[in-house]
């Protein structure tokens, strides 16, 4: 038998999708936004940290990436074409909203918690963890550190923002996701051999939720051109969700349990300090392009592009909008970061040297 397939894994995975589905069951009991993703992730988180193994095979993470980018890409319509000349302006101001974020909360970390330069301005950096973290490995950054500060802010914007958007959404522009009607089984081929074609292609751009945003574009070929009709079932998007939420959570566990003890105070503060920076970036883009704020919100939220793809398929925003936003900041951030840290490291050494002059 194979190790995948293992005893240990089979009884690993079991009690995962245990966890978590028992967590989306009771969020969804108790009435809370966005329950399948929220109440997955906080119930794996817990049992992640109190030592619990949570387990969930490549194939089966890569199979509910295809699936839930093929909802998504569902919501695209012609109309959504004729809106992409709004987003330049858009665009540019994610990228103020880039900057001011992870120079605010960089000058947090460096100046008042007096971390090293490079270990604070990874840690700053918003969204985009795989991307970040291979970064920092090539440099003397402390991984631990910024592994706490991301987790953490990841776990908070997902925690808050969905109820916060549940409310935002409820009067946002919603698009329509009916089935529509033709030869379903011919459209259902279709639409499954585009998206895994598309989530292979992503798979090898290399960039964050490659499989997910691969299987979007190409769903959302598919359904702008009018080729495909056919909608995935809710259900399936449900449990898309749940598997999500225990991917999230399962970012920490018990080794993290002292460390996030320690800089948890640390992490708070970046995470006001830089959702209070993202917030006031995005009420700017509110009133420079009109757009609705929960639309805004998910689009510049800083981090987390499978999760809030999924949310904004959820309330009925347009997921292209969202994606195409998320992509684009990773695409900065991969840019500027090599040249960033070079100056950074620099920035160390100097620092380094003076002291041991003292």
């Amino acid at each position: 038998m194979s190790r995948q397939f293992s005893l240990k894994n089979i009884y690993a995975l079991f009690l995962t999708f245990l966890i978590a589905g028992s967590g989306a069951a009771i969020a969804y009991l108790t009435g809370l936004p966005i329950p399948f993703l929220l109440g997955s992730m906080c119930s794996v988180t817990i049992a992640s940290l109190s030592g619990i193994r949570i387990y969930l095979p490549v194939w089966l993470r890569n199979a509910v990436f295809i699936m839930l980018g093929l909802q998504a890409g569902s919501g695209v319509r012609p109309e959504t074409l004729s809106q992409i000349g709004e987003w330049p302006l858009s665009f540019m101001l994610l990228f103020v909203m880039l900057v001011a974020v992870t120079g605010f909360t960089f000058m947090l970390l460096r100046y008042v918690f007096r971390w090293d330069a490079q270990t604070a301005f990874f840690s700053s950096l918003p969204g985009a963890l795989s991307f970040v973290m291979a970064a920092a490995s090539e440099t003397r950054a402390d991984l631990v550190k910024i592994t706490i500060i991301q987790t953490v802010r990841l776990l908070l914007l997902i925690g808050l923002l969905a109820p916060v958007l549940n409310v935002l959404g409820q009067s946002a522009p919603h698009i329509d996701f009916v089935a529509g009607s033709g030869s379903q089984q011919k459209e259902w081929l279709w639409l499954f051999a585009a998206g895994g074609l598309g989530a292979l292609i992503g798979h090898y751009s290399r960039l964050p939720g490659g499989m997910m945003l691969g299987a979007l574009l190409a769903s959302a070929l598919v359904y702008v051109t009018g080729f495909v009709t056919v909608r995935v079932p809710p259900e399936m998007a449900d449990f898309g969700m749940v598997v999500l939420g225990a991917l999230i959570g399962s970012r920490v566990d018990a080794r993290h349990r002292g460390a996030i003890l320690n800089y948890l105070p640390v992490a708070l503060m970046a995470f006001i300090v830089g959702t209070g920076t993202a917030a006031a970036i995005c009420a700017l883009a509110w009133l420079a392009t009109g757009l609705h704020p929960a639309q805004i919100a998910l689009a510049f939220a800083p981090g987390a592009l499978e999760a809030l793809t999924v949310i904004a398929f959820s309330l009925g925003v347009d997921p292209a909008y969202v994606a195409s936003h998320h992509v684009v900041r990773f695409m900065m951030i991969a840019i500027f970061v090599p040249f960033l840290a070079r100056s950074l490291r620099r920035m160390d050494e100097k620092q380094t040297a003076a002291q041991a002059e003292l």
